[in-house]
């Protein structure tokens, strides 16, 4: 890498335009964050997207799979994030899971052997139960949070194309957001800036602590470039699987291996339709060269893929064609904010409780069983900057927490959590740091998000978990009650 250094002329830069509330980022966060500021009362606030579309990895990555919404029989996680599909819900062939209605159902053998073909949909532990897992189809979900953000076209204005890339610093006050288009390099000025890119493109250069990808041995440091096949029959393929286990198994690791990283097909919304999820190893989303090599190291070993899988079980990929492949780079981890509160493995080994929840979630954790976990406010506070908030993959979590809390489910909820907060700020005339988190706590139980130890929040909530133990039953957690230290060894998780 060269060592060369060009000094930039100074420049004066034009004010596109000036807010209450900006949100950097259109992806599950910052959508979130901007629907529920408005609808939380502000009427100022502008979105900022790099795309010309909503929702980041979520549409434009096709992570069209929303996994663990549900505990046992009760949606946890809800708000927006279950708004999606309720809204989906009468579009044909735009989602596909487990009714909220079926969800916790163990009595029903009928009802689990079809589920269980859908990855997630039943649960891994004992007894075998139904779990909120939503499978849905990418491009319908673009026009459905396109026509979202149209209801509150009064109160946001959106900005597609333009790449927020740096904070405007008033000593240790974020006062705005310098962004890059084919206007150029121009600046919208705000009261309150949320960072909902998921790398950090705004707080890395606030002052605010951060860390890096640290680990090469977890989820959120691999990448991937997800791509779609279509003329299949998945019904088909999950009965070979299941009526030749080792075939299934070898032909796993055979994709794998021509690949040349690890990838396998997963189910969609449609029947005909899988996705090939693949995960290369040791990667950082927010590098040029980890970035490249994902995108064209994926797409050079495609049709060898689907070549593969039409010779290796053709009874149900005999038809098989190139659907479609994202239209971007699948993200999973980068830069991580060191907030007012970094969330640990302990906090899922311990059900911690925090005073200023703002989300209640069941995750994908094998500590707890998947149990819920409650996320404070500060892991979206930064460390000594103000009028910033950081929802989403990049909120406050170490190198293995954040395995479990960078998923959509988080980033709807954290991002729902900041635009009520920013929305609540703006209107009481305070910074983000000193909002009332109880009238934030009120608003996000009004937009449909359960939180602990409130009287308006049907206490079954409560119930199940303490009945359940709040998941920490499991051998891993048991284990580190005893010795706290084993929580250290992450190659366990």
């Amino acid at each position: 890498m060269s060592e060369k250094v060009y000094v930039e002329p100074q420049n004066s830069i034009p004010v596109y335009d000036e807010c209450d509330i900006l949100v950097v980022g259109g992806g599950a966060a910052g959508h979130s964050a901007a629907i529920a500021a408005a609808r939380a009362g502000a009427k100022n606030i502008i979105l900022m997207e790099r795309y010309g579309y909503m929702g980041g990895d979520v549409t434009g990555g096709y992570v069209i799979m929303v996994p663990k919404l549900s505990w046992y029989d009760k949606s946890f996680v809800r708000g927006l994030q279950e708004e999606w599909f309720t809204r989906l819900a009468a579009i044909p062939d735009a989602v596909l899971g487990p009714d909220l209605s079926k969800i916790g159902k163990s009595d029903d053998a009928a009802l689990l052997d079809v589920w269980a073909r859908i990855h997630g949909c039943v649960s891994e532990s004992e007894p075998k139960r139904l779990v909120r897992a939503v499978y849905y189809e990418p491009n319908e979900l673009k026009i459905e949070m396109d026509k979202m953000l149209i209801e509150h076209r009064d109160s946001i204005r959106v900005m597609c194309h333009t790449w927020g890339t740096k904070p405007i610093m008033e000593g240790n006050e974020v006062r705005g957001v310098i962004f890059e288009s084919k206007e150029g390099r121009k600046a919208v000025y705000a009261k309150t800036v949320i960072d909902a890119t998921g790398d950090g493109d705004i707080f890395r250069y606030s002052g605010a602590p951060y860390s890096t990808l640290a680990d090469g041995k977890t989820r959120s440091s691999t990448t991937a470039l997800v791509w779609r096949i279509g003329g299949i029959n998945w019904d088909l393929y999950y009965e070979w699987q299941k009526a030749n286990p080792k075939s299934g198994m070898a032909l796993r690791g055979a994709l794998s291996k021509i690949a040349g990283f690890p990838c396998a097909p997963i189910a969609s919304s449609r029947n005909d339709v899988c996705w090939i999820n693949n995960w290369h190893p040791d990667r950082d989303c927010a590098t040029i060269k980890d970035a490249t090599e994902t995108e064209m190291n994926t797409r050079n070993t495609i049709r060898d893929v689907i070549a593969y899988l039409k010779e290796a079980c053709p009874v149900a990929f005999r038809g098989a064609y190139l659907y479609d492949i994202a239209p971007q780079l699948g993200t999973r981890g980068s830069c991580r904010l060191k907030g007012e509160y970094i969330m640990t493995v302990k906090d899922f080994a311990f059900s911690t409780k925090h005073d200023d929840v703002i989300a209640w979630h069941s995750t994908i954790s094998r500590v707890n069983d998947c149990g819920p976990i409650e996320i404070p406010y500060r892991a979206l506070l930064p460390q000594g900057v103000e009028n910033l908030l950081a929802p989403g993959r990049h909120l406050s979590a170490d190198n293995v927490a954040i395995d479990w809390l960078n998923l959509i489910p988080q980033c709807v909820g954290t991002g729902q959590a900041a635009g009520v907060a920013a929305a609540v700020a703006t209107m009481d005339g305070v910074n983000v740091r000193s909002v009332d988190i109880r009238k934030v706590q009120n608003i996000l139980i009004d937009q449909d998000v359960p939180l602990p130890r409130n009287d308006r929040v049907d206490k079954s909530y409560t119930e199940v978990c303490e009945e359940h133990e709040y998941g920490l039953y499991t051998e891993l957690a048991r284990k580190a009650k005893e010795d706290p230290d084993s929580l250290n060894d992450y190659r366990q998780w």
